[in-house]
């Protein structure tokens, strides 16, 4: 009997025994599991975030600041006047009009006639201001180009008739700092430049058109089809002595595409 009890209770402390490992395993294999199903949760959602901060995080793109468009203000005959958009003031051919109370910054004058060299008219000048004429742009027979940081001027063929000489006249082309151009013929009628003009895809051209001491109306008809720019405009329509600075009739009569008409004392934004 007391052997029986004695195997009973080995039995019993064996059982004990194996069932306490069993749990013991299954607790392991349970913390095991956990502990494997949170690091999962935790690189899930780790990954998570850094999808969303990369869907949140906006592209970032550089753009440049859009450049201003240069005021020209026709001042009447063949005076104009630009102030670029850094406010740089230039004048071309001063004579007659009103707008000359801005310092000058840059002087073009195309040839020596009276009534396209009158810079006394401005009133005042910027210490660094710089007059380029057509001594200055014709070096050599050679048409010259001058870098500004606001304005690169190049000066081109002017001339070809009686009253005006190819080596003493000079037209310009303007570039500004927002890629704009204009074309100012200066006294002239059609030159060799003309030609190429189309080319470059003008913005902007003004034309002479006196018919007395230049071209008239049907030959600057036909410039400004040759040059081809977006904007054509009519000036120094009528000669300098009757008085007019601008006849609305004669600048009616220039038919040619991209007409502009531009009034004495007008101002227009060069876009």
């Amino acid at each position: 009997m007391r052997k029986r009890l004695i195997i009973i209770a080995i039995i019993s402390i064996i059982a004990i025994t194996f069932s306490s490992c069993s749990k013991a395993e299954k607790a392991n294999e349970t913390l095991t599991s956990t502990k494997e199903e949170v690091e999962e949760s935790a690189v899930s959602v780790q990954e998570s975030v850094m999808v969303e901060e990369i869907a949140e995080e906006p592209a970032v793109i550089e753009e440049e600041e859009p450049m201003g468009a240069a005021k020209l203000l026709y001042q009447g005959h063949a005076s104009i006047r630009i102030v670029t958009a850094e406010g740089k003031v230039i004048y071309v051919d001063p004579f007659i009009g009103d707008g000359y109370d801005l310092p000058a910054d840059l002087i073009l004058l195309t040839h020596g006639h009276y009534d396209h060299t009158q810079t006394d008219m401005i009133k005042t000048k910027n210490a660094d201001c710089e007059t380029i004429s057509w001594k200055e742009a014709i070096k050599d027979g050679e048409h010259r180009t001058f870098e500004y940081d606001f304005v690169k001027v190049e000066a081109v063929e002017a001339g070809y008739n009686k009253n005006h000489s190819v080596n003493d006249c000079v037209g310009y082309i303007l570039t500004f700092s927002n890629g704009v151009t204009l074309y100012l013929s200066g006294d002239t009628s059609t030159t060799k430049d003309m030609e190429s003009m189309a080319e470059r895809n003008l913005d902007y051209a003004f034309f002479c058109c006196d018919g007395i001491y230049n071209m008239d109306m049907a030959e600057a008809i036909e410039c400004a089809k040759l040059v081809g720019a977006k904007h054509n405009i009519p000036y120094h329509m009528v000669p300098a002595n009757n008085g007019n600075g601008f006849d609305q009739a004669v600048a009616e009569t220039f038919d040619v595409p991209g007409k502009m008409i531009v009034a004495q004392g007008e101002e227009i934004e060069l876009n």
